[in-house]
């Protein structure tokens, strides 16, 4: 309680930013989820020991699963999931790796968002899959906008 005669304290509490517009996404959250599970898998690879494996990979307990072949299927299988998504798609990718590896944050989404959209669409799969840690960056974009 305030004795009578000394002024109130200031409060000291500085106003909070207002958090940014919810974004909403050309490429759904379920899909996203896929491509990070899919990159995960991709992304453990190691490089190649055998050269030239056996035909039966039970014989070799499943190992070459893990190498890194140029002829890849899950390479191939990214690259299909990327290459049918159509540029505002694709664009909300790039823009979602860049927030995720800090390279803005979610109250410029818009002005990143159309940077990407100038990206060639053709390239942008091959972009993305040979993005060290994108799985990763993904997840991190999702979260800063809160999906």
């Amino acid at each position: 309680m305030r004795k009578p005669g000394k002024p109130a304290a200031p409060t000291t509490a500085t106003p909070k930013a207002p958090p940014p517009a919810t974004v909403e996404l050309e490429v759904a959250t379920d899909f996203i989820r896929t491509l990070i599970d899919k990159l995960h898998e991709f992304q453990a690879k190691v490089e190649v020991i055998e050269p030239a494996p056996g035909s039966n990979p039970s014989d070799e307990d499943m190992r070459e699963v893990l190498e890194d072949y140029s002829d890849d299927p899950v390479h191939e299988e990214l690259h299909e999931m990327l290459a049918d998504l159509n540029e505002d798609q694709l664009a909300d990718l790039v823009a979602l790796f860049w927030l995720g590896r800090g390279d803005f944050t979610p109250a410029e989404w818009t002005e990143k968002r159309r940077e990407a959209m100038r990206l060639d669409p053709r390239r942008t799969p091959d972009y993305l899959i040979e993005t060290p840690l994108l799985a990763d960056y993904l997840e991190e974009g999702l979260s800063a906008l809160g999906h």
